[in-house]
């Protein structure tokens, strides 16, 4: 049994934790904070947009991965509660990720967010709201803040208090 999870899953593990740290912040604080008519409201779209496609694709590539290699055995808090949570929010994310994105290309269909932003054709709606998945999009980011906050809470849990090691199973370093 390895001991840490493969170099290429560590990498995205990574690479994904500061991709959607930044999304959740920006699209909190700075893409739905600036108005539709708001001439930044575009390039602030086209970062948005581009980011949660590159995320879509290393999500699915961290799928694949976490799926085929060899992973070390599940951790163990020494409660059993807390291992049942550690197990439904790792696949948690998953499910809310896939659906963040599913949300988010909707709504960017419906409102013609493609040919606006990376065309230059057309104009932004007056409002986002009025899309049916504007909502459901605001929703998710919402329960991935929290999700994140758990993630690293027990993290640090492991880390400080378990002193067990947990963290250096995913980093890098010799798998065996």
């Amino acid at each position: 049994m390895v001991k840490r999870y493969a170099p290429l899953l560590v990498g995205l593990h990574w690479l994904m934790a500061l991709m959607i740290v930044a999304m959740l912040f920006a699209g909190h604080f700075i893409t739905a904070a600036t108005p539709n008519s708001s001439p930044e409201k575009i390039d602030h779209l086209k970062g948005h947009m581009a980011m949660g496609m590159a995320v879509a694709v290393f999500l699915i590539v961290r799928l694949i991965v976490r799926l085929r290699s060899d992973k070390p055995a599940p951790a163990r808090s020494g409660m059993v509660w807390a291992d049942q949570v550690a197990i439904w929010t790792h696949w948690g994310f998953y499910g809310l990720l896939f659906a963040q994105i599913a949300t988010g290309l909707a709504m960017s269909i419906m409102g013609g967010l493609p040919e606006i932003v990376f065309n230059g054709h057309g104009n932004l709606p007056p409002d986002f709201w009025g899309l049916p998945t504007r909502g459901a999009h605001g929703v998710i980011s919402k329960l991935l803040m929290a999700m994140v906050l758990l993630h690293a809470g027990a993290a640090v849990f492991h880390q400080f208090i378990k002193r067990d090691g947990l963290m250096s199973r995913m980093w890098f370093g010799v798998r065996r």
